[in-house]
């Protein structure tokens, strides 16, 4: 078993898509094939997000603007205080989209030995299990469903993310954690 001295997450950003996704289903040949209204527009929501790999606790902030050094400074501080209670040392995976690289990062460098990021190899999303947690998300909440406001994605995703702010046992199996 892994470290109890460390707090293992990993964490990624993501976009929902007001367009909506249309997936396969099963309709009685009988029955007539349903419709599924498509929103015209490419206007999107984004959270970061991040899984704790020991226990499946997850933690997520909705990003208004756009993805970027500070915000992504911002969210890490968010994830530092959630780990903070545990007095342990945290390790977060991440991928390597220029941002997490930003030189504002200072705060990063004060927290070395304490509060550490741990980057995947390039190209490489499979190996991040908070990809899984996205996909889970959207055939949860988002396929084939119609959203006439962005808001309405909000709520249906940070419905569901709130099942998951503790430990979460769906989770805790989606991202392989023994």
């Amino acid at each position: 078993m892994g470290d109890d001295r460390v707090d293992l997450w990993a964490t990624d950003e993501v976009h929902f898509q007001q367009h909506g996704s249309r997936c396969r289903m099963w309709i009685p040949p009988e029955i007539k094939d349903p419709v599924l209204l498509h929103a015209p527009t490419r206007k999107g929501v984004g959270y970061f997000g991040a899984v704790r790999l020991r226990d499946g606790r997850f933690v997520f902030r909705l990003e208004p603007e756009k993805f970027n050094g500070d915000s992504f400074l911002g969210f890490l501080q968010q994830l530092r205080q959630a780990s903070r209670r545990d007095g342990k040392r945290v390790v977060v995976i991440t991928d390597n989209a220029p941002y997490h690289h930003s030189r504002a990062h200072q705060w990063r460098e004060k927290q070395a030995g304490e509060f550490d990021l741990d980057f995947l190899p390039p190209y490489s999303p499979e190996l991040n299990p908070i990809e899984r947690v996205w996909r889970l998300t959207r055939r949860l909440c988002l396929h084939n469903r119609y959203f006439q406001h962005l808001n309405e994605i909000i709520v249906a995703v940070e419905n569901e993310f709130s099942n998951w702010t503790r430990r979460n046992e769906v989770l805790r199996r989606l991202c392989a954690i023994t």
